[in-house]
């Protein structure tokens, strides 16, 4: 474990690359973008460190020696909200899926261009501090859900919503931060009581928050909560 420290107040950076080439240029990177980085290679060294020196953001490779990125993602998980993207040369989309249940926040495939994580940081670290800012008393919520209409827009652009999208979208955005299980979701899809898996939920999900980050890729809007289900977390919506 190696630590790069620029200024006290710097954003902590946490990377996770068992890579030395690799590593060393996420390393440069970071430092010429005013970051403050830390270098894990070994992933049995990640979750004592982020306990002892809760970083702002982690860049987690996947495959490590040790304890895996997935297996890492979990247990960080448990105890902790900061953001995570995951590094992995594995673009299967099944791997992209589990990736979210676990509760990854964003996604990059190797071989990437080291600009391009430095601005997917920088777009991550804006929507955290974002998010934290308090609400002027009296703004009106950026979501606007009309039911007669059977539409929804955030910050006055259209949502091009399926019904099984507008649907969760009312559901979620109208009790921001519960969790709502995957049964519950179901519950308020379908006006039919057809059969299907809760796996069509995580299908909706992934294209609702497509849609939605179109609109404002700074704002964070679905988050995945490991062996639950979903909650909302942009500002709460307003009903038309």
């Amino acid at each position: 474990m190696t630590d790069f420290p620029i200024d006290e107040n710097a954003p902590r950076i946490l990377i996770v690359e068992d890579e030395p080439k690799l590593g060393q240029l996420l390393i440069d990177y970071m430092r010429a973008a005013s970051y403050a980085p830390t270098l894990i290679t070994h992933g049995d060294q990640v979750l004592p460190y982020v306990r002892q020196t809760p970083p702002n953001l982690i860049l987690l490779d996947l495959m490590l020696p040790g304890t895996d990125g997935l297996t890492l993602c979990r247990e960080i998980r448990r105890f902790s909200e900061v953001p995570i993207v995951m590094v992995t040369a594995k673009i299967e989309e099944i791997d992209r899926l589990l990736g979210l249940e676990i509760g990854a926040d964003d996604y990059i495939c190797k071989p990437y261009s080291p600009r391009e994580v430095v601005a997917r940081v920088k777009t991550i670290l804006r929507r955290c501090k974002r998010q934290q800012e308090p609400i002027p008393v009296g703004e009106e919520s950026p979501l606007i859900i009309d039911e007669g209409r059977f539409q929804a827009s955030w910050r006055d652009k259209l949502l091009d919503l399926t019904p099984a999208e507008f649907r969760l979208l009312k559901t979620l955005s109208h009790e921001p931060g519960k969790v709502f299980s995957r049964e519950m979701l179901l519950n308020h899809l379908y006006d039919d009581y057809r059969v299907v898996t809760d796996r069509t939920i995580d299908s909706h999900i992934k294209n609702l928050r497509r849609k939605l980050e179109a609109l404002d890729e700074e704002q964070s809007f679905i988050r995945a909560v490991y062996g639950v289900g979903y909650r909302w977390e942009a500002d709460a919506c307003r009903m038309a």
